[in-house]
């Protein structure tokens, strides 16, 4: 096979780089990275012929029938893990998965993203999503302890200790390194959480940024004696971690689509209907966006999470938030998600995210009026107002009834999914919490 000229640089540059080895990685259908290493010898053979792997192994990935699996490292994702403990230089490598019969593989979370991305940009759009990506510091589990505790006590935006600082230098540093743009880092409302700002990027590089940024974060925080978690609500009582995602689309020269400086918002039509939207397919979306039984802990009233199927500007209680702009700046118009949390897969987010802008906007979705006001305290409107699923097992049954989901997903990855995150269901509902025994075991 015939490599590409991207294929042999990415090999010139590791020559000159001198890495040792190669983390090629990937992910399951519940955003698990997995990796196969190889020498940098194997490297030409990887992008002549694909490394070959068991997927039949991996959570909802394929089954016995199907097993043979090779990795197709992409090019673009060449970056010297600058942050990895090791004595070897070692780079990594983002693969697409494939068959042997040189198919691309329809249970691959970042081909789902990689045809999301290729249909909106036949329609002449370009996606591209910032995140905040939230996370709490713990220190180390020790004496059997089962509740962490923080490794700072800085609210919001407050100067944290002097290790928690360093240890976010430390992970933007490497994070900027492997030529992902970080623009900010701060404390967050939690005692011991903190949050990554990203520059925008188009959605499938983007993707590849979160996968590798929760591995630095774990990775950095270990090597500072630190234990860092994406769970969406690891202590009760707490703010719980999202990953809010600004969202914008652009024309192939890099024009908003979503900005229209004479409107109230600063929002055009397309931004619109493309919010609208994704308010429609809001519930049945959900599973994807938060997958976890722990997720639906944090979507709950209060410390701003997002209950209500609503969109706003300055009631960050809404589901779709419209930031404000300078008004020097209202072509940086953007819509912001704000029950996505850090344990999804993002190539699957992503992906169910542009597929239910772009249906908005093909549908020409009406948008309901805004709802500025703070809706916790409202109780009629409540009973009015469509809200997000309350469980995993609710947000579960509204994905297997959406059609754009199965759609955007693709069956293969629509039908594992829900056969990954059933089984996750029905685990929990078996398990008997310390709650429970507390409450009951002398009671009952």
């Amino acid at each position: 096979m015939t490599l590409s000229e991207a294929a042999r640089a990415v090999i010139e540059r590791a020559e000159r780089d001198q890495i040792a080895y190669f983390d090629l990685q990937f992910t399951d259908i519940t955003g698990m990275v997995k990796l196969v290493q190889i020498p940098a010898r194997q490297l030409e053979a990887a992008f002549a012929h694909g490394v070959w792997f068991d997927g039949s192994a991996l959570e909802g990935f394929a089954r016995v029938a199907e097993s043979d699996m090779f990795l197709r490292p992409d090019p673009a994702t060449y970056a010297l893990q600058t942050w990895a403990s090791s004595a070897e230089r070692v780079a990594r490598l983002i693969c697409d998965v494939y068959t042997p019969t040189g198919e691309p593989y329809s249970g691959d979370p970042r081909g789902v993203l990689r045809r999301a991305v290729q249909m909106a940009a036949a329609q002449g759009y370009r996606y591209l999503v910032a995140p905040e990506l939230e996370f709490y510091l713990f220190r180390p589990l020790q004496n059997g302890a089962s509740a962490p505790q923080a490794g700072d006590h800085a609210g919001y935006f407050d100067v944290s200790d002097s290790q928690t600082q360093r240890v976010r230098r430390a992970i933007t540093d490497a994070l900027e390194a492997m030529g992902i743009p970080v623009e900010s880092a701060h404390s967050e409302v939690g005692d011991g959480q903190h949050e990554l700002d990203f520059a925008p990027l188009e959605a499938l590089p983007m993707a590849d940024a979160i996968l590798t940024a929760r591995l630095v974060v774990r990775s950095v925080a270990r090597d500072h004696g630190l234990l860092a978690t994406f769970m969406p609500k690891p202590l009760g009582g707490v703010a719980g971690s999202g990953m809010h995602t600004h969202q914008m689309l652009t024309d192939a020269n890099g024009v908003n689509l979503f900005a229209d400086p004479e409107d109230a918002y600063g929002l055009s039509l397309l931004g619109r209907a493309f919010m609208a939207g994704q308010l429609a397919h809001a519930r049945g979306m959900c599973a994807v966006l938060a997958p976890l039984v722990n997720s639906y802990k944090r979507l709950v009233a209060g410390l701003e999470a997002p209950v209500y199927v609503t969109w706003a500007q300055l009631n960050r209680a809404a589901l779709l938030r419209v930031p404000r702009n300078q008004s020097e700046r209202r072509d940086r118009a953007r819509i912001e998600l704000r029950c996505v949390d850090p344990s999804c897969n993002p190539y699957l987010a992503f992906a169910v995210m542009l597929h239910s802008g772009l249906d908005g906007i093909r549908n020409n979705t009406p948008l309901p009026p805004p709802a500025e006001e703070e809706l916790y305290a409202f109780n009629a409107r409540r009973r009015q107002i469509e809200t997000l699923p309350t469980s995993l097992n609710e947000a579960l049954d509204a994905l297997e009834r959406s059609e754009l989901a199965n759609a955007a997903l693709g069956l293969t990855v629509f039908e594992r999914f829900l056969e990954a995150k059933r089984l996750e269901w029905n685990e929990y509902t078996l398990s008997v919490s310390p709650w429970e025994l507390e409450r009951y075991l002398l009671n009952y």
